[in-house]
């Protein structure tokens, strides 16, 4: 889909801040409110705009620990590959998920109440999958940033 310099205005918006009114969009945008939700709902069926979400506090809602884990699948092939990726979408704890290059297939954004959890959640998910060859873990110390906002210029 080709995006013209009032969808990219209408996305920026968007994604920095969701609630905007049409009519505050529209200002942006230069367009009228309705205008907008044709915008806005083209971009949506397009899939452009892949969901509406708001960005929570894990430490709010009783979840204050963030682990990065690198996984390291047994073998290269496309259906091991695939369980895996079915059983990620499948597991709450994993917010974010990357079928990435390098030493390891995957990298993983995991939230947890705290250690013990973790560690629960390691046995259930990576000893239970047994084409898991190696995982590693990291703790994440302090949340710098969190966003899904990408560098859109108009």
């Amino acid at each position: 889909m080709e995006l013209d310099r009032v969808d990219r205005k209408l996305l920026n918006a968007v994604q920095h801040n969701n609630r905007l009114t049409t009519e505050e969009l529209g200002e942006i945008a230069g367009l009228s409110p309705t205008a907008c939700q044709r915008r806005l709902k083209r971009l949506r069926d397009a899939g452009v705009i892949e969901a509406d979400v708001a960005i929570v506090s894990p430490g709010a809602v009783g979840r204050p620990m963030l682990m990065l884990a690198s996984i390291t699948l047994e073998r290269d092939r496309a259906d091991i590959i695939d369980r895996f990726k079915q059983a990620v979408r499948r597991t709450p704890e994993i917010m974010s998920a990357y079928y990435v290059t390098g030493e390891s297939d995957f990298l993983l954004i995991i939230s947890v109440r705290d250690m013990a959890e973790y560690e629960a959640f390691t046995r259930r998910f990576f000893h239970e999958h047994s084409d898991v060859k190696a995982s590693k873990t990291m703790v994440v110390m302090d949340r710098i940033k969190a966003s899904l906002a990408l560098p859109i210029e108009e």
